[in-house]
């Protein structure tokens, strides 16, 4: 699978008013079957190759974090605390009627998606998580700190275990039109602003009481040189829910579903089919 292929991106959106009207969150939505829902990462959605491919056999339904949406940065300030955000996702999810879709989350994404299925253990039928955060341990303590304060040059080399691989360069390429750039670069750091309000200082959950709650079918994939979130959680997650499978992939960082394509659309479609 090429990292050149040009991306189809999402299809069409819609935005559903949440939190008694306070909050509108858009979804971002492509493809055509079963409902997936997929939770993204801190840096906020960018819809990548392994998303187009997931829409090839379900219909992917991507909502943006709050603050995250462009024209609407102020929507943040309104998420109270975490717990209020995951009322909203699944506030947003039974407004959408899909009660029962599959779950996937990367990253912060998979932390979302993982609280959910623990408060909500029948709101999906089938869970994957990224590389989740939402674990803490002292031994291994993740690289968020870093990441945040890195500069913006130095981002793709956390993110990635190759950070010249044809995907990285295009995840992290600025607008080709100059005058784009400044607004580009200040809804980056904005996005992770707004993800910083539920990962900071740690990523500490208390998730780890709650894995035993997920009930459903649960797949977590790691890339063994990941420098945001160590390995080593996979153990973790594996060992606090039931029914869990854990893989981890060699030579491979933090955003896997694009280092790792092939593996990961391969192994993805296979568990959730």
């Amino acid at each position: 699978m090429s990292n050149n292929t040009t991306l189809k991106g999402p299809e069409r959106d819609e935005t559903v008013s949440v939190w008694n009207g306070e909050i509108d969150m858009r979804v971002r939505i492509a493809g055509s079957g079963p409902a997936l829902v997929y939770f993204h990462p801190a840096a906020g959605l960018y819809w990548d190759e392994f998303l187009d491919k997931l829409a090839e056999d379900y219909t992917v339904y991507a909502p943006e974090l709050p603050g995250t949406t462009p024209g609407d940065p102020y929507a943040i300030h309104k998420v109270g605390n975490y717990n209020d955000l995951l009322l909203m996702y699944e506030e947003l999810l039974r407004k959408l009627d899909l009660g029962g879709a599959i779950a996937v989350g990367q990253s912060m994404g998979g932390m979302i998606a993982c609280d959910l299925a623990a408060y909500f253990p029948t709101l999906f039928s089938r869970l994957v998580g990224l590389a989740p955060c939402g674990l803490w341990r002292d031994d291994a303590p993740l690289g968020l700190a870093d990441l945040y304060a890195a500069a913006p040059e130095a981002l793709p080399g956390y993110v990635f275990k190759d950070p010249s691989i044809p995907a990285a360069q295009a995840m992290f390429a600025l607008p080709e039109n100059p005058e784009d750039i400044p607004m580009h670069v200040a809804q980056s750091v904005w996005n992770l602003g707004c993800a910083g309000k539920f990962l900071w200082p740690f990523p500490d959950t208390g998730m780890r009481s709650r894995l035993h709650r997920i009930s459903i079918p649960t797949l977590i994939v790691w890339g063994r040189d990941d420098r945001v979130v160590p390995a080593v959680y996979a153990e973790d997650f594996a060992s606090g829910i039931e029914n869990c499978e854990a893989r981890i992939y060699e030579n491979c960082g933090h955003i896997l579903q694009m280092e790792k394509i092939d593996d990961a659309v391969a192994d993805v479609k296979g568990f959730i089919s």
